[in-house]
């Protein structure tokens, strides 16, 4: 795997989901599952970058499966932290 972070976020999962998908989709990607888990993808300047999640707990698990080689996986960690904090 290309990365692999934790999440945590108060609420419920859904609400955080609902943020994750969309941070994911404002960035012309896809995201999909459910409370459990599910998959999403997006491109930055032209690379995809596919991923999955699954939510345990009060955590939200991102495991990156492919990304561009010059974007660090902090990068991405800040962004969807970034993301889920909004209101």
């Amino acid at each position: 795997m290309a990365c692999e972070f934790s999440i945590p976020f108060s609420g419920t999962p859904a609400t955080v989901l609902a943020k994750a998908k969309s941070a994911v989709e404002s960035q012309g990607g896809t995201f999909t599952g459910n409370d459990a888990g599910g998959v999403f993808d997006v491109t930055v300047f032209g690379n995809t970058i596919k991923g999955r999640y699954t939510v345990s707990g009060q955590s939200l698990l991102i495991n990156i499966l492919s990304k561009p080689f010059f974007l660090p996986c902090s990068t991405i960690e800040g962004f969807l932290q970034n993301q889920l904090a909004r209101s």
